[in-house]
């Protein structure tokens, strides 16, 4: 139905103002730098080691119980860097208490026009995106599905959907049943390896 990429933003207190002197100061401090997450094995934790990961530095997970401690740890600074939602970091950004560098997505934010993406920002083909969509018991009829689908397509074609999703930091997807599960397993394998080497786990 819709993906929402995060905006990875960070404290005021921290100097850096891009992507790439976010990652020339995680390389200049192995280990010293946190960035919050909600809760190990969260999206913003696995976005962050993504990150880790791509850009070849060490910035340390800070987790928190749950998103909205997360961001009380950003705001205070005691973990100057974040993976947020977009709709969360948004009035954050706006009063000046949050500097964002970049979205998270594979294409930049209606919401955030000016806002690069991190792969335009110095870590190409860096992706990291909630996805949001609707699953149906094993063994529903196919025409079922197919009803489903096409109706779901439609309405998130809407103006006033796209209206929304706008609004909300998300981008409407509404593709087909087979274009959704190929996403599913990609996914799956694309974290799955992040999981293994950064040997995430769960709280």
């Amino acid at each position: 139905m819709a993906l929402g990429p995060n905006i990875l933003a960070v404290h005021p207190s921290l100097p850096v103002h891009s992507v790439r002197e976010l990652i020339a100061a995680a390389k200049a401090r192995p280990g010293e730098i946190g960035f919050a997450g909600a809760g190990s094995g969260s999206t913003p934790h696995l976005a962050g080691e993504l990150f880790n990961s791509m850009a070849g530095v060490q910035m340390v997970h800070v987790p928190y119980r749950g998103s909205g401690p997360a961001m009380i740890g950003l705001l205070a600074g005691d973990a100057p860097v974040m993976f947020i939602p977009a709709i969360s970091a948004g009035p954050h950004i706006a009063a000046g208490k949050l500097r964002a560098l970049a979205v998270t997505g594979r294409e930049r934010l209606a919401a955030f026009p000016e806002l690069p993406t991190v792969a335009e920002s110095g870590l190409p083909g860096y992706e990291s995106a909630q996805w949001y969509g609707l699953l149906a018991p094993a063994g529903t009829p196919p025409e079922v599905l197919d009803f489903l689908n096409a109706r779901i397509a439609a309405i998130m074609r809407t103006p006033q959907m796209k209206a929304r999703m706008v609004a909300d930091g998300l981008v409407a997807i509404g593709g087909t049943r087979g274009e959704f599960a190929t996403h599913i397993r990609a996914e799956g394998e694309k974290w799955a390896r992040v999981i293994r080497a950064s040997g995430a786990t769960v709280d």
